[in-house]
């Protein structure tokens, strides 16, 4: 998908279309103290759990469930089982051992509760505490975002006393492994940091396959796996197959392969339990529609066919009239240093009828953004077709939609399906609302920004302005533009670039044409021009400054929306500053962005928007790559020390993910008659409880 995802010092990030996983707009940053603030709906309702290390976990409702129809919820109810099912699966792609540390961690965890309450042994029961939870979060031992290993701050010898104490019984031993085997294997796993250093890495110069540690591939080079799909893809298809989104690239008898995940092959028990629950989906779905697209789905499971794939999501463009709506499959290639490989996640909803008014009528107009991009006439597309843009409440989040969330999605990710059938693009709005509900009031306002205008546009245009960047990213962004004949997909031209590449192309559309008159005669804007400012100065500021929070002194910007994002503020930072359109100050020993000029600001977005649409139809693979070392990767030391430092007084965690809410079946006579909504408030209790109940996958796959 091309994701948008949140994140408390600035952004979420989104799914779909075009290079996968997330895509990510800015957001207001999160409170310093932890609050309590109510939401609409249950009052009193705690939208915010608990805060460790650089994470908060938040709650979300589920407003309008109790309104739907009996059958709808139980539709809700068994793809949400059908999600759940799944969740071993990003586990084991993340990293090869993590099914085995997790369920290791999960089985000591009541010894080391009990620990907290022995003074000796209490802080180090709190540090393997906090080290299990970041486990969780991150569906690995490595970080979810920056996907650098992070370590347990409590020493080895403490975990080896739980391992010792632990009933042999409730470890996941291998056959014939004694303890003390099973501790000298896994200790160097969680403890050193050498081991696995890193998940997915970008570093130019790198063999990006042998340097990473996820489990797309077994003892195979980039060079041998770019060879092997450059033997299958013929860039004059029209219609591609999206080679390698379900397989693990291996060695047998030397020769590389594929190992499909599929119900007959790898993660078949897990896939299988997909489908028993899909099946069971497939009795009580709302439109002909969508139980095709549903049948479609179950049959590429079974199969692992990539064109049966490419079946269900033209099938699943098609159902438009149901009101349920889900995403589930191996989506989004961020995790694979090549982008080819998808995680798998699921994301279960329903349309919320009346916010997605606004993203429709933008949706609607998709073809009139098309044809007034500054874009070369001769990539543009001629009509676009099949925009269903909306609002969506969620239910339920699994794989790697979950805890950390898209707060906007844009579906299939195939180029040639977006153009010929159409996409999805949605907002997740109780997802938005419950961010911004955890964020209001943060500090950072005050911290970076040095206008009083600025910093009362933000307070009153912010959260408008955010929602509508997502929309514009989703719906008209990943949707525009086309690739010309011949040139092959992004992963093929940009290869380890097409990512970032991507989301800065859906960024600009939006940054473009958010102050464009055409928002306010639509009716999604107030007439004039402040929202557009309060974007642009959130954008500016995110990019050259904030997202720095988010890395290590010494570290380099390695994900892609973080690239994306100084790509564009950078880029237009160095163009701008003849005339000063955009400049850095420094005010009493802190720094900060001032816009001179926001016309001239949106030219300069119009012409990298322009540049970066070439670089994609075109596949310019050494334009794409100048872009993003040039602009996107270095930081400034003295800056970065001086960001971090101010960040620290506010006391804030710069990530955040959910507590899913739970769904209970009521039945009477072996059939279910209702379904309720309640919603957990601790992190450790749900993923114990997932842990146990979704165990569907052996430790090694």
């Amino acid at each position: 998908m091309n994701q948008l995802l949140l994140w408390a010092v600035g952004l979420p990030l989104a799914i779909g279309a075009g290079t996968s996983a997330q895509a990510q707009p800015t957001r207001p940053a999160a409170t310093a103290p932890i609050s309590s603030a109510p939401t609409t709906g249950i009052p009193g309702f705690k939208t915010i759990s608990e805060q460790f290390a650089d994470l908060r976990i938040l709650r979300y409702q589920v407003p309008g469930f109790e309104k739907l129809t009996s059958k709808q919820k139980e539709l809700l109810f068994f793809l949400s089982e059908a999600a759940l099912s799944g969740r071993d699966i990003i586990y084991d792609q993340n990293y090869k051992h993590n099914l085995r540390v997790r369920r290791t961690l999960d089985a000591l965890w009541p010894l080391n509760q009990a620990q907290l309450k022995v003074p000796a042994q209490a802080d180090q029961a709190k540090k393997l505490a906090v080290y299990t939870k970041r486990v969780w979060f991150s569906n690995g031992i490595h970080h979810h975002y920056s996907t650098r290993k992070f370590l347990p701050e409590c020493s080895a010898s403490y975990f080896a006393g739980l391992v010792r104490a632990a009933d042999p019984k409730t470890l996941p031993l291998l056959q014939g492994e004694t303890v003390d085997k099973f501790l000298a294997f896994l200790t160097p796993i969680i403890f050193d940091p050498t081991v696995a250093p890193k998940r997915v890495n970008q570093e130019a110069g790198k063999d990006l396959l042998t340097t990473s540690a996820t489990n797309f591939y077994e003892d195979v080079t980039q060079k041998e796996a770019e060879a092997f799909y450059a033997k299958k893809i013929d860039k004059a298809d029209p219609h591609p197959i999206s080679y390698g989104l379900n397989s693990k690239l291996t060695k047998s008898g030397g020769a590389v392969t594929e190992r499909v995940w599929s119900s007959k092959g790898m993660y078949a028990p897990a896939i299988n339990q997909i489908m028993y629950w899909l099946g069971k989906a497939v009795d009580v779905a709302e439109t002909p529609e969508q139980k095709a697209s549903l049948g479609r789905l179950m049959l590429f499971y079974a199969q692992g066919d990539l064109g049966v794939w490419d079946d269900y999501n033209i099938g699943w463009v098609k159902d438009t009239a149901a009101r349920v709506d889900f995403v589930n499959g191996f989506i989004e290639v961020y995790g694979d240093p090549l982008g080819y490989r998808a995680s798998y996640e699921s994301v279960v909803s329903f349309k919320d009828l009346e916010a997605t008014k606004r993203i429709a009528a933008i949706g609607r107009e998709a073809q009139w953004f098309e044809d007034n991009s500054p874009i070369k006439p001769e990539h543009k597309k001629k009509s676009v077709v099949g925009i269903s843009a909306k609002v969506i409440t969620v239910v339920m989040e699994a794989g790697d939609a979950a805890p950390n969330t898209p707060i906007g999605i844009n579906l299939p990710n195939a180029t040639w399906i977006r153009a010929a059938h159409g996409s999805k693009s949605v907002n997740l709005g109780n997802i938005v609302e419950a961010y911004d509900l955890a964020n209001a009031g943060s500090g950072m306002l005050d911290e970076f920004v040095l206008g009083a205008d600025e910093k009362a546009r933000a307070r009153r245009y912010g959260a408008l302005a955010g929602k509508l960047h997502t929309d514009m990213h989703e719906v008209i962004g990943h949707a525009s533009g086309q690739i010309n004949p011949g040139v092959g997909t992004t992963k093929e031209t940009l290869k380890s670039y097409a990512s970032a590449l991507e989301e800065a192309r859906a960024d600009l559309v939006a940054l473009y044409y958010l102050p464009d008159a055409k928002l306010a005669q639509m009716g999604v804007v107030p007439a004039g021009n402040d929202v557009a400012k309060a974007e642009y100065d959130s954008y500016l500021r995110n990019g050259l400054l904030t997202q720095l929070t988010r890395l290590q002194p010494g570290e380099t910007i390695e994900e892609a929306h973080m690239r994306n994002r100084a790509l564009v503020a950078r880029w237009v930072l160095a163009k701008g500053a003849k005339d000063k359109t955009v400049e850095l100050l420094k005010v009493n020993n802190k720094t900060y962005v001032r816009i001179n000029s926001y016309e001239r600001l949106r030219g300069l977005f119009g012409q990298l928007l322009r540049e970066m649409q070439r670089i994609t139809s075109e596949g310019d693979y050494a334009a794409g790559k100048a872009l993003i070392e040039t602009y996107g990767v270095t930081v400034d030391p003295v800056l970065h020390k001086e960001v971090l430092a101010r960040y620290a007084k506010l006391h804030i965690a710069p990530y955040q993910g959910f507590i899913q809410p739970h769904l209970a079946p009521l039945e009477r006579e072996g059939r279910i008659q209702d379904v309720q909504v309640t919603y957990p408030d601790d992190f450790a209790e749900q993923m114990l409880e997932f842990g146990r109940k979704y165990k569907t996958l052996p430790d090694y796959n």
